[in-house]
């Protein structure tokens, strides 16, 4: 499909395609949505949600064995496709289409480097990172839930693997699929006027029929997998939150305590939203780096710090030795850290991709494709280097010389991090410190979400109204609530196994993405003033 020609600046000259993704909205009550994919997201969750609280041991057992069936059953396929999409992606880069500017040759970048790269990070990781920081090099190295290639766990064998592992799980893989979806939205929205829609990828391929049943299918998916994914990860936060606090000053971790830590983060939310892009999600993701950054200075000073500065190298070098080995889904025996780890995790981070992938669209115009992509890349990579071997190193530290809970192993993952800090010098307002940036990390990507799902529900629009946005945010939170309510962890890990199941058939825009991206960048480059 030709898509029409784009001037220097980067607006099409023929037709504005911006607005065909929206052309079935409907407007009412101050709401300007797509009309099919708004009310069938809707429904579709509202029914998924109603399913899980009314009958949640059964949807657990339904939807889990789903979720183990296919990771078991297309591991090969979720293996093939990361290493694929990462192998093209860099291709990409060092191809003479990575010198096109998202946006046209005279756009320039919205945010500075450093904005930039903290917001890219607030929305895509941070959470996690912060969660697994401690407990996922330390899992490695104790057999808490298998090992690399089934290595022994306490040895020497298992300590080395244990960062390289973590980096793989959370470096160039994840962010070349992130990198993949956000490029294609970019400059399919910014050079070639089409909606910031996750269907636009899909016309150059297929034409017309993207703004048609085919087109809200993709659109609906992204939306469930987003609003869906959001609400566990809030819902399972709030638990994890709570468990923090007791284990720390034996608060009460009852439901009231969960639900008034999902409360005070859509407050924040709500007025993160209102203050918009620059003002709040910017401003929020600059501090929570700042927090951060405290931090690991923090566990840098106080740990093993010799140990930890040692690691940075280490842990690249373990990273470069496994990757290939890692990648692998040939004749794995190691089954239980293969599925249980990896593809747990490429799953994850597909069903995110557009979450992710369309907020790096909206924060990425007037950079060039190959800088998009090495940032995009790299920076991700630089910091999990650094927090996890830093975190890691010094969990491992403890459980390898007897020292504190930790020389015992894991027991509850989500106390790791606070039991690291037990021992060391301050360590009850470190972990304060650390349940913040937790806080933070959850404002950060709630707003990210709110504003990714509201565009998507508008066909594609990005000048939608505030209360849309702030509509968004407070239903991710209150269905975190009514799960909590009505199902507890069950329901939870219920709609998590529904998003992980979206990652099979999202795969296939993703492919999709790169077919489109070749076809219109090659176009792109040709018609490029010399």
């Amino acid at each position: 499909m030709d898509i029409s020609e784009t001037q220097s600046g980067g607006a099409t000259q023929a037709g504005d395609m911006g607005t065909r993704g929206s052309e079935n909205n409907v407007r009412f009550m101050g709401f300007d949505v797509h009309g099919p994919v708004f009310q069938l997201s809707a429904l579709i969750a509202i029914v998924s949600s109603a399913l899980v609280l009314a009958m949640p041991d059964q949807a657990a057992s339904v939807l889990l064995d789903l979720r183990n069936n296919i990771m078991s059953g297309f591991d090969w396929f979720f293996s093939l496709s990361v290493s694929l999409i990462t192998v093209f992606i860099i291709a990409l880069a060092l191809s003479p289409l990575g010198k096109i500017r998202l946006g046209g040759n005279d756009a320039r970048a919205d945010f500075s480097y450093v904005s930039w790269i903290c917001m890219l990070f607030s929305a895509g990781v941070g959470i996690g990172m912060t969660f697994y920081g401690a407990a996922e090099p330390l899992a490695y190295y104790t057999g808490w839930y298998g090992t690399p290639f089934n290595v022994a766990p306490n040895t020497p064998a298992a300590e080395n693997l244990a960062l390289g592992a973590t980096l793989f799980n959370w470096g160039i893989g994840p962010w070349s699929v992130y990198a993949l979806f956000g490029l294609g939205i970019a400059f399919l929205y910014l050079n070639k006027g089409l909606p910031m829609a996750p269907r636009s990828v899909l016309y150059p391929l297929i034409g017309d029929h993207a703004w048609g049943w085919v087109g809200h299918v993709v659109d609906i998916l992204a939306i469930l997998a987003t609003v869906l994914g959001l609400a566990t990860s809030l819902g399972l936060g709030a638990q994890q939150a709570a468990s923090g606090l007791n284990y720390l000053f034996d608060f009460e971790a009852g439901l009231s305590t969960q639900i008034g830590f999902i409360i005070v983060i859509a407050g924040v939310t709500v007025l993160s939203v209102v203050r918009g892009l620059d003002r709040g999600i910017r401003v929020l993701s600059n501090f929570t780096m700042a927090l951060a950054i405290i931090l690991l200075a923090y566990i840098l000073l106080v740990g093993p710090t010799g140990a930890i500065i040692k690691s940075y190298g280490d842990a690249l070098m373990q990273y470069g030795e496994a990757y290939l080995p890692l990648s692998n889904f040939v004749g794995r025996e190691d089954t239980t850290y293969f599925h249980g780890w990896t593809i747990f995790y490429w799953a994850w981070w597909i069903s995110w991709s557009p979450f992710v992938g369309l907020f790096l669209a909206r924060i990425s115009k007037g950079r060039t494709v190959r800088e998009f992509i090495f940032v995009t890349l790299l920076a991700p990579l630089a910091i999990a280097t650094i927090w996890f071997s830093s975190f890691g190193t010094a969990a491992i530290y403890q459980a390898k010389n007897g020292l504190g809970s930790l020389s015992d192993g894991i027991g509850d993952v989500s106390l790791v991090l606070f039991q690291l800090f037990d021992i060391l010098p301050v360590g009850a307002m470190a972990s304060l410190f650390a349940l913040m940036l937790l806080i933070v990390f959850f404002v950060t990507s709630s707003d990210s979400g709110a504003l990714v799902i509201d565009g998507v529900a508008a066909g594609g629009k990005t000048d939608t109204p505030l209360m849309q946005r702030v509509f968004w945010a407070c239903i991710i939170s209150l269905l975190a609530v009514v799960l909590l309510v009505g199902g507890g962890s069950r329901a939870l890990e219920s709609l998590q196994a529904w998003t992980l199941i979206v990652a099979l058939p999202f795969t296939f825009v993703l492919y999709s993405t790169a077919f489109s991206l070749v076809q219109t960048m090659c176009k792109e480059l040709q018609n490029k003033p010399q």
